[in-house]
């Protein structure tokens, strides 16, 4: 496998939102939550920058926000469908799989926080 770089990671981050954002599903969401999406776009490119490259941009937490969105299990299922379409798409199936599998991982992390702070408990649906 190659080495992921910053180039394809900032392509994948504006290609993925650009369709999210018009998706009849989460699209919604995303618009409203998010107010300026060039700042969007930079934060979420270091937060993966951040987690593939471990350049250590990225200073934020990012479960709060979602916990705020009202966000449901079919929500996590359609971001990772979005997302993993346009990885596959876009990058040799290396890449791609890289991309995934931490999204997988994000999705089941999200969820299980959500889970627990609505005094839940939720197990990994999407990574092995």
């Amino acid at each position: 496998m190659h080495s992921i770089t910053e180039a394809e990671i900032n392509l994948l981050v504006r290609t993925f939102y650009a369709r999210a954002r018009e998706d009849e599903q989460i699209g919604p969401i995303f618009n409203r939550a998010v107010a300026d999406w060039d700042h969007h776009i930079a934060q979420i490119s270091d937060f993966w920058s951040s987690m593939l490259l471990k350049t250590g941009r990225y200073e934020g937490r990012p479960m709060r926000p979602h916990l705020m969105l009202g966000l449901e299990p079919a929500h996590f299922d359609r971001w990772l469908k979005l997302f993993e379409a346009t990885a596959t798409e876009l990058f040799a199936p290396d890449v791609a799989a890289a991309f995934i599998i931490r999204a997988r991982r994000i999705a089941d992390s999200f969820e299980m926080g959500i889970a627990t702070t609505r005094g839940k408990v939720a197990a990994p649906r999407h990574s092995v």
